[in-house]
C-alpha cells in the first residue's frame, strides 16, 4: 500500500530537506504552505502521516491535534518544534502525537524518526488488510493430487508462481480459483504484501471504477471525501479480479492502461501515479468466445492471458476425491465440533461416481452436511444427499438407464474403450445438450422462459448455449409464430 504523507513546514530549506529524506517509491508526499489550507486538506483527503511545524498548527493547537485523531484514517503526527521544551513535548505526546522533534535535529536522527513512523503506519495498514484473510492461508502444498491432469497443472503453477506476470485463472464455478490465487501469492516474492480481492460482477459499473481506482472529493454526488482504491491498497502486493468477464468495456480500457503503464488515476483527478501491483484475474467464462462476440476486448485478453491457468474440473480428476474427502473431514472436525474421522467405502464410491457440477466447493458442502447428519464416527451412504446416494429413488428405472442394461451388456463397445471420467463427461454433455434443446424447442427459443423452467439464471443459460453451440434463433424458426426474448 502506498503511504501518503502531508508535509507542512514553515521554513523552505527544512521543507525541501524533509521532502528529500522521505521521497521514495512507496511514499507520496504533498506539501502545504499555509495554515489555513491544512484543515481543509486533511478533512477531505486520506493521509497516513502529517509532518508539521508547530507554528503551522491551527489554533487551538490541542483541539487541532484531537481533530487529526478523529479523522477516518487517524494519521500519525510528527511535530517539528523550534523549542526544546520537555513539558510541552510531553503535552503533545499525551494529546496523541507520535513524535516531537527539534528543528535542529541531525539528518540521521530525523530520518530515523520519520522512517520508523512510516514503517509503523505501513505495518498497521497491512494488519488491517490481513484481518479479512482466511484463518488458514492457502499454500501450493495444499493442492495434493493423485490425478495426472492435476499434477501436470500444478507443475505449471509452481513454475509461474515466483514470476511477476499477470495471471488469468480459468475454470468452472467452484474449482477454487481464488484459493489458487491466494496460494500463488503466498509463494511469491509479494507474500508479505497485501492480497486484495475484487468481485467485478458484484458491484454496479458506476461504483466499480471508484472501488478499483479511488476517487477525489466531489468526483460525483456523495463523494464528500477522497478515497483510496483497491489498486492503491494493493501496492507491493497482489490484486485478484474475480469474474473479470463481467468488467464493463470502459473499465476494460482503463485496466489495460494499468497493466501496460503500471499507473492509476483516481476518478475526478487529472493526475496519475505509479503502483506496483501484480494482477491476477479469474473467470468461468470462455473469454475467447467473449472476444469473438465483442463482449471482451481482444487487447486486454491477450495482455491478461500471457499465462493462463485452467483448473481441471473435479469430474475429470476423480482420483483426487478420496484424499480431498480425508482432508476436509480433518479440516472441518474442530470447526463443526463432531468427532468424525472416516467415511465408508460405499459412501466414497458414491462420491467418486457423482458428476460434481459444483466442483470442489460442492464437495466441501456435501462433506460438511454429512458430518452434521452423521450419527457415529464414520460417514455412511445414508448421510449423503439423495442426488449422490440415490437411496430415495423410485424402483422404476431412470429414463437415461433405459438405453443400457445394468450389467452393461447393451453399452456400445466404443464407450467401454473410454476412461470413466471421459465417458461420464461425454454422457453429461449429451444429456445437457438434449435437455436444453428440448426446453428451447418447447419454449420457441425464449431464453428467459427456458431458464426459468430449467431453474437457472438467463445469463447461465446463455453461457451453456454458447458452450454447446445452441442458438435461440434456430428454435424460433422451428416454431410457428414463435416470438423470443
Amino acid at each position: 500500500m502506498l503511504t501518503r504523507v502531508i508535509v507542512a513546514i514553515d521554513k523552505k530549506k527544512l521543507e525541501r530537506h524533509v521532502h528529500s529524506l522521505i521521497s521514495q517509491h512507496d511514499v507520496m508526499v504533498e506539501t502545504i504552505n499555509k495554515k489555513s489550507h491544512l484543515l481543509e486538506r486533511v478533512s477531505r483527503e486520506s493521509s497516513d502521516l502529517i509532518i508539521i511545524s508547530q507554528s503551522l498548527i491551527p489554533e487551538p493547537v490541542f483541539d487541532t491535534i484531537n481533530l487529526f485523531q478523529q479523522l477516518p484514517d487517524a494519521p500519525g503526527v510528527i511535530i517539528i518544534s523550534e523549542r526544546k521544551d520537555p513539558e510541552e513535548q510531553a503535552q503533545f505526546i499525551a494529546a496523541g502525537c507520535d513524535a516531537v522533534v527539534h528543528a535542529g535535529l541531525s539528518d540521521a536522527r530525523l530520518q530515523k524518526v520519520i522512517t520508523a513512523l512510516i514503517a509503523k503506519r505501513s505495518a498497521l495498514q497491512q494488519k488491517a488488510l490481513s484481518a479479512v484473510r482466511p484463518l488458514a492461508q492457502p499454500r501450493l502444498t495444499d493442492f495434493v493430487s493423485a490425478s495426472p491432469a492435476m499434477q501436470t497443472f500444478m507443475n505449471i503453477v509452481r513454475r509461474v508462481a515466483a514470476s511477476d506476470v499477470p495471471l488469468l485463472i480459468l475454470g468452472e464455478t467452484g474449482v477454487g480459483k481464488e484459493r489458487l490465487a491466494r496460494a500463488i501469492h503466498a509463494e511469491s516474492a509479494r507474500s508479505k504484501g497485501p492480497f486484495i480481492t475484487v468481485n467485478c460482477g458484484a458491484l454496479p459499473d458506476t461504483l466499480l471504477e471508484s472501488e478499483l481506482y479511488g476517487h477525489e472529493e466531489g468526483a460525483f454526488t456523495g463523494a464528500i471525501r477522497s478515497r483510496r482504491g483497491w489498486f492503491e491498497l494493493a501496492h507491493r502486493g497482489t490484486i485478484f479480479l474475480d469474474e473479470i468477464g463481467e468488467l464493463p468495456n470502459q473499465l476494460q480500457v482503463k485496466l489495460l492502461h494499468v497493466l501496460q503503464e503500471h499507473e492509476i488515476q483516481r476518478v475526478g483527478s487529472e493526475k496519475s501515479f505509479k503502483v506496483d501491483v501484480r494482477v491476477m484475474a479469474a473467470t468461468n467464462r470462455d473469454l475467447e468466445k467473449e472476444v469473438q462476440s465483442q463482449y471482451f476486448r481482444k487487447d486486454l485478453f491477450y495482455r491478461l492471458s500471457v499465462m493462463a491457468l485452467k483448473i481441471p474440473p473435479l469430474r475429470d480428476r476423480c482420483e483426487d476425491i478420496p484424499v480431498l474427502v480425508e482432508s476436509y473431514i480433518h479440516y472441518l472436525r474442530p470447526r463443526i465440533g463432531r468427532e468424525i474421522y472416516s467415511i465408508t467405502q460405499e459412501a466414497l464410491d458414491a462420491l467418486c461416481a457423482y458428476a460434481w457440477p459444483g466442483n470442489v466447493r460442492e464437495l466441501i458442502n456435501v462433506i460438511e452436511r454429512a458430518m452434521l447428519l452423521c450419527n457415529g464416527a464414520t460417514i455412511t451412504l445414508e448421510d449423503m444427499p439423495t442426488a449422490i446416494s440415490n437411496i430415495d429413488e423410485p424402483a422404476q428405472p431412470h429414463p437415461m438407464s433405459l438405453a443400457f442394461s445394468r450389467d452393461g451388456g447393451n453399452l456400445p463397445e466404443v464407450w467401454l474403450q473410454k476412461p470413466l471420467h471421459q465417458a461420464r463427461r461425454e454422457m453429461l454433455e449429451w444429456f445437457e445438450r438434449s435437455y436444453l434443446m428440448g426446453l428451447l424447442q418447447l419454449n420457441s427459443g425464449r431464453v428467459g422462459k427456458t431458464a426459468k423452467k430449467a431453474g437457472i439464471q438467463p445469463r447461465s443459460l446463455f453461457d451453456k448455449m454458447r458452450r454447446l453451440g445452441l442458438r435461440k434463433e434456430d428454435f424460433r424458426s422451428k416454431a410457428a409464430g414463435g416470438t423470443g426474448d
